[in-house]
């Protein structure tokens, strides 16, 4: 699959632009799941400033996707028109502040979050380490693990609007629930501030290395996979609906349900984007059948069939 080249056209019109605007670029490396075609255009800004230039002049009528880091994302084989952004070194930063608070840039790993924390002995955040993903990730899905989620710990949220406005948001106007965040759709994140309390710093790194075990012991996280694959339904467990489907280890071309997590599909090495997610909706039909409950996707599917 190649798109018309839109990178050329668009470097002409953005003359000030400092980051990466690259045509026709795979995305498949740029995912868990190794699967997918390529963005039409990707866009890695250097920084909020050149994110906020590039928004404020893009065409309207080009679409705009966002990635992160890639683990809960399936991209569908035709690849993705428009604009793909992906943030990187720019908003990679982490900073300890002031009453036990954290910041961090939206491309900072969830786990490098909680390792600051307790580093600095803050408690409250170790939960970032059973997410696996980017600080830009949690605040869009309300990211959550044993026991919390994103929106226990944040303050406020900055982002960049389609207009290239940059915006602050404070938590209450994120209006979260469950793996959802009511802040506009357009908005890209590029900054968070979170609340942690005072705690020890070994008290904390023994929470960590519980979380790390039951992670490794519970979910095939060495498997090419997309983590959680379907949302917890109301009073139930997805896995548990999957199981008594009869889905664990149930396979379509190259993708199987993972034996070890079944709320997990895993790539076994030649899948399709279009495998996986054929896989993920028989899924949802059979439980469907069986229990009478839809699951809802978690992970976000992005691009063409």
């Amino acid at each position: 699959m190649t798109f018309p080249d839109l990178a050329a056209d668009l470097k002409a019109r953005l003359p000030q632009l400092r980051g990466r605007l690259m045509s026709n670029q795979p995305l498949a490396e740029l995912t868990w799941f190794r699967v997918g075609g390529p963005a039409q255009v990707l866009f890695m800004p250097e920084d909020e400033a050149d994110l906020a230039y590039f928004l404020g002049r893009l065409p309207p009528e080009i679409p705009v996707t966002v990635v992160g880091l890639g683990s809960n994302l399936i991209v569908r084989d035709g690849g993705v028109p428009g604009v793909v952004i992906r943030l990187g070194r720019g908003f990679g930063e982490v900073k300890v502040e002031e009453g036990t608070r954290i910041r961090a840039g939206t491309a900072v790993p969830d786990v490098k979050v909680s390792r600051a924390a307790q580093e600095a002995a803050i408690t409250g955040l170790a939960f970032f380490r059973g997410i696996p993903g980017a600080i830009g990730g949690a605040l869009r899905m309300n990211g959550g693990a044993y026991g919390r989620e994103t929106k226990d710990a944040l303050i406020e949220a900055r982002g960049v609007d389609r207009q290239g406005r940059v915006r602050v948001f404070a938590n209450a106007d994120m209006h979260y629930t469950y793996r959802h965040c009511g802040a506009p759709d357009d908005v890209i994140f590029t900054q968070a501030l979170f609340q942690g309390a005072p705690g020890d710093p070994a008290t904390i790194a023994a929470e960590m290395e519980k979380i790390t075990e039951s992670r490794e012991a519970t979910q095939p996280i060495k498997s090419r996979t997309g983590g959680s694959t379907f949302k917890n339904p109301p009073g139930h467990k997805a896995w548990q609906l999957i199981d008594a489907a009869g889905c664990r280890g149930l396979k379509h071309g190259g993708a199987q349900v993972s034996e070890m997590h079944c709320n997990f599909l895993i790539n076994l090495g030649g899948a399709t984007a279009a495998d996986i997610e054929a896989l993920g909706e028989t899924v949802r039909r059979r439980v469907m059948e069986n229990s009478g409950i839809e699951l809802e996707w978690e992970i976000k599917r992005i691009g063409a069939a």
